[in-house]
């Protein structure tokens, strides 16, 4: 069956699933999306990845990194191998030495995964054609702009009260956010540290 290669595009809030997140995967080579639905611990392991933010412990698919270091043995590749009732399924190609083993895995942690080693995300063509959007050039970036009032009125108060502040209290700021597990603040404030750095 013909494989096609995935890459994280990025992390949305469902508009259909309440509390839920939409993972975008989009085609390596071409212009479809494969929207897969996960929880928000899901979204917060992959997010914490992709902003580089270095929790104080290991998270569980960090210890799983860990372990694979420690016992020599590597994530070859992720396969989104399977689409039942809407449910996407994936499998991890984990190599050691000339051994090679497929596990089952949930799609969000495959990917979490995928993310931490490096490792490239595939699936097949009949899952990427039945579940697959095509996306025209623009129509994501409108997307993007979109919410609702009440989000966007957050959005701006979230923006003043960090940007107002002194790199001592963004600092503060992101040592208490840490502590509290909020990534997706910590990963703003570490943004915005890093501007206010370099305009001095």
């Amino acid at each position: 069956m013909e494989k096609v290669e995935l890459k994280f595009l990025r992390i949305t809030y469902s508009h259909t699933h309440a509390g839920a997140y939409a993972l975008i995967l989009a085609e390596v080579v071409g212009d479809r999306r494969l929207p897969i639905i996960i929880g928000g611990v899901e979204a917060q392991a992959i997010a914490i990845q992709v902003e580089n933010i270095k929790p104080a412990r290991p998270l569980t698919h960090d210890l799983f990194k860990n372990v694979a270091d420690t016992l020599d043995f590597n994530l070859k590749e992720v396969i989104i191998n399977d689409l039942v009732e809407g449910i996407f399924h994936a499998k991890l190609v984990v190599e050691q030495g000339a051994r090679a083993v497929e596990i089952d895995a949930r799609s969000s942690d495959a990917i979490a995964l995928a993310l931490r080693f490096d490792c490239p995300i595939f699936t097949y063509e009949p899952i990427l054609s039945a579940a697959g959007l095509k996306v025209e050039e623009g129509e994501e970036e409108k997307g993007a702009e979109a919410g609702t009032p009440e989000k966007k009125e957050k959005k701006g108060r979230d923006k003043r009260s960090i940007t107002g502040a002194s790199i001592e209290d963004l600092q503060s700021m992101l040592e208490e956010a840490l502590d509290n597990e909020d990534y997706e603040r910590a990963s703003k404030l570490r943004d915005e540290i890093k501007r206010k750095e370099q305009t001095n």
